[in-house]
């Protein structure tokens, strides 16, 4: 099933079920409000929503207009976003001579959940000194999720899959990660395209905890990159046994796959611009590809055909008090 939530002036928004081209939708109803409410209680949610799918297939519903709508959940109660590309960790510290991190462990930080921008709202930045920089990746919810869970269970907690763009200021990052604590600065509200699938959506493109679809970015409508989500060195599964090792994750958890990457990225390219320069450096000694200005556009994308989530297409702008 496919999932998407309409501004309706409440923090949440309306949660509607979409058919599977995306062009209409119907509410819930008041019984699921909105999608932070309606994971809580998934099963339930899914007995409801197949006689709406009925319909929606059957070519009912109201016209949907894709470009209105906001993320599927504007906000909720945790943000973790992993680094499971071996290859894009590989080349960070190749051009910038970065000592290894000497862990089996998945790397994941801790980020800003409270927000999460519509797919096609414009982005603003404070300065373009920061280094404005995006991170296309795929990323999963959960429901409830027990302390210890297996990666073997975690499969079971895996209720939809998004496309996200993790919005980066590189300028600032280095400094927040000397001192060890972590980002704040340099990790502002991420985007999310406007369509939540359930795994079973994607068929064989499903496996292994992975979303095997190429994401493909473009800047100014110029291709940019298109590496598959396949090369995950860890699946979501084994991405949420890690981070339940020692918490409980509550409904509503949205775990990110880190920034896809592909080692065959002179063929593919890149999804976020910090790549492309760690390649130039290693290749040419220096970066040349600038990063974002105000006025650019993002755009991102998933599969070969009609993105399944949907599009992500932004305008990158100056902040105004």
């Amino acid at each position: 099933m496919r999932f998407a939530t309409c501004a309706n002036g409440t923090p949440d928004g309306e949660l509607i079920l979409l058919s599977r081209d995306g062009a209409r939708g119907l509410p819930l109803g008041a019984r699921w409000p909105n999608l932070l409410h309606a994971i809580t209680d998934w099963n339930a949610l899914l007995d409801d929503a197949a006689s709406l799918s009925a319909t929606l297939e059957a070519g009912g519903g109201d016209s949907v207009d894709q470009a209105t709508l906001l993320a599927p959940l504007p906000r909720t109660w945790q943000w973790l976003d992993g680094s499971a590309f071996a290859n894009h960790g590989a080349l960070m510290q190749r051009a910038f001579n970065h000592p290894p991190i000497e862990t089996d462990l998945p790397l994941m930080y801790q980020g800003m959940s409270h927000c999460f921008l519509a797919p096609q709202e414009d982005v603003a930045f404070p300065t373009e000194a920061d280094f404005i920089d995006f991170e296309g990746e795929f990323a999963i919810v959960t429901d409830d999720v027990p302390m210890g869970c297996s990666a073997q269970d975690a499969m079971g907690h895996i209720r939809l899959i998004l496309l996200i763009n993790d919005w980066s200021l590189r300028a600032v990052a280095p400094t927040e990660m000397k001192t060890g604590f972590g980002w704040i600065q340099a990790k502002p509200a991420c985007s999310a395209a406007p369509i939540a699938i359930t795994p079973d959506e994607l068929g064989g493109n499903w496996r292994n905890g992975r979303v095997c679809l190429p994401l493909r970015v473009e800047i100014n409508g110029a291709w940019f990159g298109n590496p598959s989500g396949e090369g995950m060195g860890y699946g979501f599964h084994e991405l949420i046994a890690h981070a339940a090792r020692t918490r409980h994750l509550c409904a509503g958890t949205i775990i990110g796959s880190g920034t896809v990457s592909d080692a065959d990225y002179e063929q593919v390219g890149s999804t976020c611009l910090s790549e492309r320069r760690a390649i130039e450096m290693i290749d040419q000694g220096k970066s040349v590809t600038p990063f974002l200005h105000f006025g650019d556009h993002v755009r991102m994308t998933a599969g070969t055909g009609d993105s399944p989530f949907g599009e992500i297409n932004q305008t990158v702008t100056a902040f105004k008090p």
